[in-house]
């Protein structure tokens, strides 16, 4: 089944289909920084929770970085009518509305717009890229970039991936799963 509907005017088209393994990269509009807070990085690791409990995805590895998330993930089933990523953006979405309307009315405003056909405000950028991991080696290209990405000079987010607390970098050296969701790649390849 089609998660993605294909967008006229040169986006990138990405498309899921259920039982297959995706890096998916999913950014906040205008890359605002609203994911530097953590509790914003919470209702995130939430919605993977609940979905990967629910049955509905499998989580390999992720990031969560200031503006954008990285995820390797494998969709299984639809949440009622919709797929599994739009359900978190939908989940995740209500979430930082309601966290921002009690906490901070300020950067609220940078998420409102009169001028949106189809809602008031949007955290999300439209189109997130999805890309298939059909084999080992490209899921753990990935799993690489996902890890060092908080490493990289313009984040400087930590000096080691495996202590960076907002990725699966830990789970991977370690094998502890702080976090309760992830599934190890090798059990799928």
């Amino acid at each position: 089944m089609e998660l993605n509907k294909e967008v006229k005017h040169g986006a990138r088209k990405s498309r899921m289909f259920l039982n297959e393994v995706y890096f998916w990269t999913d950014t906040i509009k205008d890359w605002k920084h609203l994911l530097k807070q953590d509790q914003f990085k919470e209702i995130i690791l939430n919605s993977w929770n609940f979905l990967v409990k629910k049955k509905k995805i499998v989580a390999y590895g992720f990031v969560i970085m200031p503006n954008h998330l990285h995820v390797i993930w494998e969709m299984l089933a639809s949440n009622g009518r919709e797929m599994p990523h739009a359900s978190f953006n939908k989940f995740t979405s209500h979430m930082f509305l309601e966290e921002l309307k009690v906490h901070n009315q300020n950067l609220l405003q940078e998420f409102i717009s009169n001028n949106m056909a189809d809602r008031n405000h949007r955290f999300w950028q439209r189109d997130p890229l999805a890309i298939l991991m059909d084999s080992k080696a490209k899921i753990e290209q990935k799993l690489d970039y996902i890890h060092l990405n908080p490493l990289q000079e313009q984040w400087n987010l930590t000096k080691d991936p495996e202590d960076y607390k907002w990725s699966s970098a830990k789970y991977y050296a370690s094998g502890v799963d702080d976090f309760r969701f992830l599934s190890h790649y090798k059990d799928k390849f």
